[in-house]
């Protein structure tokens, strides 16, 4: 095994502070939404844009659900063909929406700060628990050299994987956001 597949495959050292944001990002979530929801702005027209743009970043973690086989393999299929973290590329554009919904440069900032922070903080924690559950498996797939599954969407594996939630979640906000520009 050369010496770059040795380091791949040892588990990552992850921070006290990284796996708290990690396991916390949900909670911390609501926290900064209804401090948003307080300082939003939204009208008509940043509504419409933003709710655009907050169900394309979700139709994209829909996708990937319908592609994730969580905790039994590491997934090449669908958008993972594209990038590692689609979920969480799907969640950045969809707080990209919200932030546009909600016509508030702080909002904006709050969002931006929330997704840098907690995103990393997932990825970093998801990327070391991967590598040590798959081994080597992870940083092959990482380096673009995993075995090329291809699966078709499945939206039971979607629900299986709970992205209900996350819609469900989006259409909370945007119902708080329109009722606030009423």
């Amino acid at each position: 095994m050369k010496r770059d597949d040795r380091e791949a495959a040892a588990p990552a050292r992850i921070s006290s502070l990284t796996r708290l944001l990690a396991r916390r990002r949900v909670a911390l979530g609501f926290a900064a939404g209804a401090a948003a929801m307080l300082l939003a702005r939204p009208t008509p027209t940043t509504l419409a844009v933003g709710a655009a743009v907050a169900f394309a970043g979700e139709l994209f973690r829909l996708w990937a659900a319908g592609h994730l086989e969580k905790g039994r393999e590491v997934t090449v299929s669908g958008p993972y063909r594209l990038t590692r973290h689609p979920l969480y590329a799907g969640s950045a554009v969809m707080g990209i929406g919200l932030a546009i919904a909600a016509a508030s440069v702080i909002v904006a900032a709050m969002i931006a700060a929330y997704l840098g922070l907690t995103l990393a903080a997932a990825i970093r924690s998801e990327e070391a628990h991967l590598t040590e559950k798959f081994g080597a498996a992870y940083p092959a797939y990482r380096r673009g050299l995993g075995p090329q599954v291809s699966r078709r969407f499945s939206m039971r594996r979607a629900l299986r994987n709970r992205e209900h939630r996350a819609m469900l979640g989006l259409l909370a906000a945007l119902a708080l956001l329109s009722w606030k520009a009423l």
